[in-house]
């Protein structure tokens, strides 16, 4: 049971670094990502899938002004089951719209890696 705590404990730690990170810190972001992480879903209709590097790039290039102190992001569930885990997170006035996230982690030695985000942006 404490692993159990102790894992909970480091996924939700891993996702408030995402959180950080959507703020601009690109290199954040890229620490918590396994290098060959995929990302997918649908952002102004278009559909993405691939390296998250296009976000990277979309988080690098963001003003002020896109994210301000409107943007709120809450967990909504994590689930650990032995070496790998789920997230979920809803994201408000990020980029000027609302997202569900739903993130693939897998623990790599001592390490929890988000190795896939699938997102549904919200209308």
């Amino acid at each position: 049971m404490k692993q159990q705590i102790e894992d909970l404990a480091a996924v939700r730690d891993v996702i408030h670094l995402y959180i950080r990170g959507s703020e601009g810190d690109v290199e954040l972001l890229r620490s918590i990502f396994h290098p060959d992480a995929l990302m997918s879903g649908y952002f102004q209709g278009h559909l993405g899938m691939g390296s998250p590097e296009p976000f990277f790039e979309e988080v690098a290039g963001m003003d002020s002004s896109q994210n301000d102190s409107a943007y709120r992001a809450e967990i909504e569930s994590i689930d650990v089951t032995g070496n790998v885990a789920t997230a979920k997170l809803v994201e408000t006035g990020f980029l000027g719209t609302n997202f569900i996230d739903f993130f693939h982690l897998i623990r790599i030695d001592a390490d929890w890696k988000i190795i896939s985000k699938t997102y549904h942006q919200e209308d």
